[in-house]
């Protein structure tokens, strides 16, 4: 009895909840109408029930049950109706993607220049899409309708709004009339500048906690997720905000520039023959040093980086600014005899930009080969080459959608038809015309959708096979149950469905490889030909001469109703507030990652989400001492573990992790092996010994997270009553597939038919209380044991010092890790010194 009043009580436990990305109310995550706020904002914020918002002033009042708060972050993605105009940046998310799918080779050693290559390829990339997207706003802006439609009578006649274009008014000179074209590119560039600026002062300018050290370095150093300013990218995106926005303003100036120039070397004397010269120098000069910027510096990550780089931040799209000013002045300078026929050389640049796009990837595939064979893992997407892959689906996603616009455009200024010929816009002044090899990029989508039914087919005949060979055994996994054939099949389709998530990187590989062969094929016909493809097949074999005349009508349509699609989707998600949360879902997925390659990218909830889980963890367990289990589900598993590899030494070994239906291994594992691979999950699991992870075969997006699931087989797994509390055995982490149905037919325990849960409902099966309750369990253990030991066992008298001081830290001492579930890696007596220019993860 003494001993009992003189332990001490235990203290509060907390249970912190982080939902996926389907996001939900605090009402339904806590499952009560009264809630409130604890910490944040409206745009991400803790909320408890309002009968818990005192819980640490009466720890006595939750003895054996944890506080249960949550974090609501779905607001970081799925606000108001502006988002909705995040579609519109889809190239620049999927190319951002790529740079964070290399392979798991070790920054350090023989494989530093490869990843350093890597980075600067992806950025070159994601550059170039921004120079595709404003070289297409110049097409239609400067080609279609300041010179070729404004150049002529007719079309502008029939178009009022054109009329003071018309040649013989002051604006009707070739040069003016591009240089009022030019403000639309040019306010297009603005938008994305502000647009990116704006997201960054509002979602990824939150710093990690102020203690915040970096943790015990491997054998190939620290964990990437683990380092101080990992999700603190502001010098990088600063930089390459910069420079992609000096970018849009160089080429707008050049499709300025260019016909100018070539006007007056023709036939506007010695003076301005000479300007012409010292303007394409200065273009010249202006891109050499965009190059540079881009190419110069990747992520710095071993610290939060609050350095700017002021002279290429401020310095150079100032510069651009001015350039594209003093050009304007220049095209706007009489030149009475100049008239625009032809059309502007819009087949060479966006030529040119296709074949370095397809370099590009052709290169980065060579080094991600180089990265695979440092570091071979088979369990990574496509052995390597998914970082290419991802890269191909964005450059053909911005070839799509930039070149779509034009085209479209120009089939409304020149009415009703296909696209002409090259040379039609100067035939037929009624017939503004795209670049040629716009119409051979529509033309390639027919063959290419007709690829991907075949592929869609192959998986879905591939699925009926599974689900009969699934269906034998079901009845099996249920002692007891009748076997129901339909109920059968309804659970293995369920599971055969989930196992398709599996296959989905070969799909991948698939179109892109068709995209990249079939992009091929349109440059050179374009290039070759010089004509759209119906025209350029008109002779030859009638069944190739209908083919090429399909293709290229079809793909125009296809087009014409892929931007019409794409205006209403996000015309209803602006006015609707589910559709609107659907948008918001695509985005959970693809900005998690920073904004390391491109800048005008949607921007990263993870910078936000992860700082404030980071500081929510540490606050409360340095103010209270508790134990804490941070629950996430889904996408919100994902952000827990990067939070998690954030914390401090001393607070993560109060903290236990508990995920179910998490994608951390099958998605992120296989995609972006460098930082959720193998080596890094299992360096995870040796920092917090406290893990554990629920998943279901019915699961399409969760599964296991180290490589061998520890627990239970689906015989077991499948029994409907409760399980006993686990061991929680030190090397045991995942625990599934749990049975889903809980109950295959009716019974006295079930009398209604259990629905198949799939990726939800987790915290419904009655698994997931005993192993949150199992963690709490294992984390107090420690602590109680030290405490006790406190208050009877006298202070040990301290030896001598030695002559020589031992070169090594001391012990962390009992009381100061109370949370400690087992032996640790030895933290460093120091962080590290601070490279003065460190290349980071990304090159």
């Amino acid at each position: 009895m003494a001993l009992e009043l003189l332990t001490p009580p235990r203290p509060l436990a907390l249970e912190l909840h982080v939902h996926g990305v389907h996001g939900a109310p605090p009402e339904e995550l806590l499952g009560d109408p009264r809630t409130v706020r604890i910490t944040g904002d409206s745009t991400a914020a803790v909320f408890r029930r309002a009968a818990d918002a005192d819980a640490e002033d009466h720890p006595e009042c939750y003895a054996g049950r944890p506080v249960v708060e949550a974090y609501c972050w779905s607001r970081l993605t799925s606000g108001n109706g502006s988002r909705a105009l995040w579609l519109l940046l889809l190239p620049f998310m999927v190319v951002n993607l790529a740079h964070w799918a290399r392979p798991a080779a070790p920054v350090t050693g023989p494989a530093a220049r490869a990843v350093r290559t890597y980075g600067v390829l992806v950025r070159v990339l994601a550059l170039s899409l921004t120079l595709l997207l404003i070289a297409a706003a110049c097409e239609v802006a400067l080609d279609l309708l300041a010179w070729q439609c404004a150049g002529s009578g007719a079309c502008t006649g029939s178009r009022s709004w054109l009329g003071f274009l018309e040649p013989g008014g002051w604006w009707g000179q070739p040069g003016r009339r591009l240089a009022l074209g030019a403000l639309v590119p040019a306010a297009l560039t603005w938008l994305l500048w502000y647009l990116s600026n704006r997201t960054w002062s509002a979602y990824e300018s939150q710093s990690p906690p102020a203690d915040a050290t970096v943790p015990a370095a491997g054998p190939d150093g620290t964990p990437a997720l683990g380092r101080p300013g990992f999700w603190y990218g502001r010098r990088i995106v600063a930089r390459l905000r910069a420079a992609h926005t000096a970018a849009g303003l160089l080429i707008v100036a050049a499709a300025v520039a260019a016909p100018t120039a070539r006007y007056d070397r023709r036939a506007g004397g010695p003076v301005l023959g000479a300007v012409s010269w010292a303007v394409e120098a200065a273009l010249a000069a202006g891109a050499l040093s965009v190059t540079w910027v881009v190419c110069r510096r990747g992520r710095t990550e071993d610290r939060a980086d609050h350095r700017l780089d002021r002279a290429a931040v401020t310095l150079l799209p100032g510069s651009a600014l001015a350039l594209l000013v003093a050009v304007l002045l220049y095209a706007g300078w009489s030149r009475p005899g100049w008239i625009s026929d032809g059309r502007l050389p819009g087949d060479f640049a966006f030529g040119v930009l296709m074949l370095g796009q397809g370099c590009c990837v052709l290169l980065l595939a060579a080094v991600a080969v180089r990265l695979y064979r440092l570091a071979p893992d088979p369990a990574t997407a496509l052995y390597g080459l998914g970082g290419p892959a991802i890269a191909m689906l964005g450059c053909a996603l911005g070839g799509v959608m930039t070149g779509g616009v034009a085209q479209r455009v120009a089939d409304w200024l020149e009415g009703p038809g296909d696209p002409g010929p090259a040379g039609a816009a100067a035939l037929s002044p009624l017939a503004p015309a795209p670049p040629v090899l716009l119409s051979w990029q529509a033309a390639v989508l027919p063959p290419l959708l007709l690829v991907l039914a075949l592929l869609a087919a192959w998986f879905a005949v591939r699925g009926v096979l599974a689900r009969r060979r699934l269906a034998a055994g079901v009845a099996a996994e249920y002692p007891g149950a009748q076997p129901d054939v339909n109920r059968s099949r309804g659970i293995a389709g369920a599971r055969a469905a989930a196992a398709l998530t599996d296959s989905a990187p070969w799909f991948v590989a698939a179109v892109s490889g068709i995209t990249l062969l079939l992009g091929a094929g349109a440059l050179a016909g374009a290039w070759l030909s010089g004509q759209v493809p119906g025209e350029a097949a008109r002779g030859t074999h009638p069944l190739l001469e209908t083919a090429a005349r399909a293709a290229q009508d079809a793909g125009s349509w296809l087009i014409g109703l892929g931007i019409a699609a794409f205006v209403a989707w996000g015309r209803r998600a602006y006015r609707d507030p589910a559709a609107r949360r659907t948008i918001g879902v695509l985005w959970d997925v693809g900005t998690f990652w920073p904004r390391a390659a491109h800048p005008f990218a949607p921007p990263c909830y993870a910078e936000r989400a992860v700082p404030d889980l980071t500081w929510r963890m540490t606050g409360w367990t340095g103010r209270t001492g508790g134990r804490l289990v941070i629950s996430g589900h889904s996408q919100g598993s994902v952000l827990a573990a990067a939070a998690v590899w954030q914390l401090p030494p001393q607070v993560r070994r109060r903290v236990a992790l508990l995920t179910y239906g998490s994608p951390l291994r099958r998605l992120y594992g296989r995609w972006f092996p460098a930082y959720f691979g193998p080596g890094p999950l299992a360096a995870l699991h040796a920092d917090i010994n406290c893990w554990r992870n629920l998943w279901r075969a019915t699961d399409p997006i969760g599964g296991p997270v180290l490589p061998h699931p520890v627990e239970t087989s689906p015989t077991t797994a499948a029994a409907p009553a409760v399980p006993a509390a686990p061991t929680l055995p030190g090397d045991s982490v995942d625990r599934g597939p749990l049975a889903d149905p809980l109950a295959y037919g009716r019974s006295a325990r079930h009398p209604l038919p259990a629905p198949i849960l799939g990726h939800f409902d987790y915290q419904a099966d009655p698994a997931f209380a005993v192993e949150r309750d199992a963690l709490l369990a294992r984390l107090a253990g420690p602590a109680r044991r030290a405490r006790s030991a406190a208050l009877f066992v006298p202070a040990p008298v301290a030896p001598a010092a030695p002559a020589t001081p031992a070169p090594t830290p001391p012990a962390t001492p009992a009381a100061e890790a109370p949370g400690l579930p087992g032996p640790r890696v030895s933290e460093p007596s120091a962080a590290p010194a601070e490279p003065g220019d460190p290349p980071g993860t990304g090159g």
